[in-house]
C-alpha cells in the first residue's frame, strides 16, 4: 500500500490521473467550504519539507516499475502542494526518469506571489490553479483564507505566473450558489481572468461533501448563465466523469487502492470501478471488508453513496 501515491483515479479533466501527495491531511493555506478532503487542520502559508522528498520518490519508483502509465502523474495534495519545498526536485525527478511522462499540478494559486514557487513550477506541463473569489469578501466567505493572505497578492501571483509559465493552464472556478455567483463578483471575477488569459476557465461546482452542511452545487443552468454572463473565450463547464474505454485493470492490489482513495477523497461505487477497470461485485467485496474491518464510513449524498475513511474521532 502506497502512502503518498493514489490511484490512478479519474478525473474529469485528466483521464487515468496517478495521485502525488505532497503534504499531510489537511495541510493547507485555506479551509474552503467545499473541500471534499475536509476540514483544514493545519491553516499556515509556511513553506516546509512536510513529506520527505526521497520517500515519494522511491514509492515512484515502485509504481513505474510495477505498474502501466497513467495518462498523467497529479501533483496534488491532502491540502496545498506548493507548501511542500521540494514541490520542484519532486517535477524535475519524475522528468529524469519518465521523461514522456506528462506532469500536471493542482494548486490553489495562493501562492504565486511568491517566485520560489513559481519557479518550481516552470517544467511542470499543465498546471490548474484555481480562482473563486476576485474580492476580499467573497475570498474569505468561500475560500476561508490563512490570516496573512491577501486575495491581491493572490491575483498577482496568477498574473505573474501566467507571464512566466510555457506549458498550458486551465483556471478553474468553482462556484457555489449563494457565495460567489452574485454579480459583483462575477465582473470582478472576469477582469482578472481577462488579465490571466488562461487556455480555459473551467467552471467546476459541488459533487461530493463539503465542509459545511447543506451546500448545494450550482446547476448546469446555473453554470450556463455564468458562462453567457462572461461572454469570454475558452469557458468551459466541465462535465461528469467519462467513462473510460480502457479495460485494464490498473491496480492489482485492489483493496489497498480503494482505500488509498477513500481515504483522501470520498468515491461513489462507480468512482472506484472506473479507477480500477473491475465490476462493481468485486469491489463491493472489499468495501464490505473495510467497513467491517471499521476503516470506513458510507454518506448519502444528491449524486449518489459516497464511500470515505472512518473518523478517527468517532468512538
Amino acid at each position: 500500500m502506497y502512502k503518498y501515491l493514489f490511484g490512478p483515479v479519474p478525473s474529469r479533466r485528466l483521464g487515468m490521473s496517478l495521485g502525488v501527495d505532497l503534504v499531510p491531511k489537511k495541510v493547507c493555506s485555506l479551509d474552503c467550504v467545499y473541500c471534499e478532503v475536509g476540514r483544514t487542520t493545519k491553516l499556515s502559508v509556511d513553506r516546509q519539507e512536510y513529506i520527505n522528498s526521497d520517500c515519494i520518490k522511491d514509492e515512484l519508483k515502485d509504481y513505474f516499475d510495477n505498474n502501466p502509465a497513467p495518462d498523467y502523474i497529479t501533483i496534488t495534495a491532502s491540502g496545498e502542494p506548493t507548501l511542500n519545498l521540494h514541490l520542484g526536485e519532486i517535477i524535475d525527478f519524475i522528468k529524469a526518469v519518465k521523461p514522456d511522462m506528462s506532469i500536471a499540478v493542482i494548486t490553489n494559486g495562493t501562492l504565486l506571489y511568491d517566485k520560489k514557487v513559481r519557479k518550481s513550477l516552470m517544467k511542470a506541463d499543465l498546471l490548474l490553479p484555481s480562482l473563486d473569489a476576485a474580492t476580499d469578501a467573497g475570498f474569505r466567505k468561500i475560500n476561508r483564507p490563512a490570516k496573512d493572505l491577501k486575495v491581491e497578492d493572490c491575483i498577482q501571483g496568477l498574473i505573474s505566473l501566467s507571464k512566466e509559465f510555457k506549458g498550458t493552464m486551465w483556471l478553474e472556478v468553482f462556484i457555489l450558489p449563494g457565495y460567489n455567483d452574485n454579480e459583483e463578483e462575477l465582473i470582478e471575477l472576469k477582469k482578472v481572468i481577462l488579465q490571466v488569459n488562461p487556455d480555459s476557465v473551467q467552471l467546476n461546482t459541488l459533487d461530493r461533501p463539503g465542509t459545511v452542511p447543506n451546500l448545494r452545487g450550482a446547476t448546469r443552468d446555473e453554470l450556463q448563465k455564468i458562462v453567457d454572463f462572461w461572454q469570454m473565450d475558452k469557458v468551459e463547464i466541465i462535465a461528469k466523469v467519462k467513462q473510460t474505454d480502457k479495460t485494464q485493470s490498473y491496480r492489482k492490489d485492489t483493496k489497498s487502492a480503494i482505500f488509498e482513495t477513500v481515504s483522501r477523497r470520498p468515491c461513489t461505487l462507480e468512482d472506484l470501478m472506473e479507477m480500477l477497470g473491475l465490476k462493481s461485485e468485486e469491489i463491493k467485496i472489499h468495501l464490505d471488508a473495510l467497513d467491517a474491518e471499521g476503516k470506513i464510513d458510507k454518506v448519502e449524498e444528491e449524486r449518489g453513496v459516497f464511500y470515505q475513511m472512518k473518523n478517527k474521532n468517532e468512538k
